[in-house]
């Protein structure tokens, strides 16, 4: 008996080591969207600097230096000219504005070498265009505000009823850090800002009660980490930090944190950030972030958010190996 239970100790202890060294041996990328002329953001150089201290191999890719082959044999990516190394997560950073299907083919490609991503193609792409983050939410019930997507100027009276009238918020379907955002007062100045060789706007509804306020909520597989008030510059009434906003920290509602969970899982993201405001009938999303910033955040709250990505995207790394059985 005694030996049947030293040799149970034993194998536990294995088990144990196996494990943890199976963790020390991670290998986590950043695939960052950023301009080579650019270094990398404060929050991927963050998740970098998080990875490290926990004792994972981590390293930044610039997706400018891939070259994508197609010749049926493989490799079939390359980076700065030589086979792209085996990584067991990439955490995918999209900063792009425009042309977004053509550049986010990069992350489509690394799928189909079933490389593991946090935060795919598809979610990513749902992410980027509004109208289709809109779509989705208003499917699941998602509360959003009132809004309208025109496609000729004929439309706009009736468009702007619909929403509650003046003011409206005018965006085009594609855009970050409150880019391609106007706040519009009467139908002389929409019909003067609208250029209809845009294939279509979104007409959305102003949120009068919050007040150039707004709340972002830091999700990571299906977990709330962190939330802050954002506030606008005066002047302003959008209340991206890039735009001059100040964030702070803030409790969250039971509502508030179901709607964001939703949010995340309706667009099948494995992290984002969720922006929501506060209005007469209860919270509602504005937008759906597939690259979220944080650096404010983190100075807002004192939350690690970096770690808490980097600590997801790994159990995330171990839950597929052990579903697929990879070593």
């Amino acid at each position: 008996m005694k030996l049947r239970k030293l040799d149970f100790i034993i194998a536990i202890s294995i088990n144990f080591s196996r494990y943890f060294l199976a963790q020390a041996n991670m290998k986590i990328g950043i695939l960052s969207f950023r301009s080579l002329d650019r270094r990398a953001s404060e929050e991927e150089l963050a998740i970098k600097r998080a990875a490290k201290q926990l004792g994972y191999v981590c390293r930044i890719f610039r997706a400018s230096r891939f070259q994508m082959v197609y010749d049926q044999q493989s490799p079939w990516l390359l980076y700065n000219g030589k086979p792209f190394p085996k990584y067991d997560v990439v955490i995918t950073r999209p900063s792009i504005l425009r042309n977004v299907d053509l550049r986010i083919a990069l992350i489509e490609q690394m799928e189909m070498m079933r490389i593991l991503l946090f935060n795919k193609y598809e979610s990513i792409l749902k992410t980027k265009n509004k109208i289709k983050t809109m779509q989705i939410l208003d499917h699941y019930k998602i509360p959003i505000p009132k809004t309208v997507v025109v496609h000729r100027p004929e439309d706009l009276k009736q468009a702007v009823n619909s929403v509650g009238g003046f003011p409206v918020i005018v965006k085009q379907p594609f855009g970050s850090f409150g880019s391609g955002v106007t706040i519009i007062e009467s139908m002389r100045a929409l019909q003067s800002v609208l250029i209809w060789d845009k294939p279509m706007y979104l007409l959305q509804q102003y949120v009068k009660y919050s007040k150039g306020k707004d709340i972002r909520v830091f999700v990571v597989n299906g977990n709330v980490v962190g939330s802050m008030m954002r506030s606008a510059k005066k002047g302003e009434f959008r209340s991206n930090i890039e735009l001059g906003g100040v964030g702070s920290p803030v409790e969250i509602t039971e509502e508030e944190v179901n709607i964001s969970l939703r949010s995340i899982q309706a667009l099948d993201l494995n992290y984002g950030g969720v922006d929501i405001m506060r209005g007469r009938s209860g919270p509602v999303v504005l937008e759906v972030n597939s690259n979220p910033g944080f650096k404010e955040l983190e100075q807002a709250t004192g939350i690690d958010i970096a770690k808490s990505v980097v600590e997801y995207a790994v159990e995330y790394a171990e839950r597929y190996k052990q579903q697929n059985g990879d070593s």
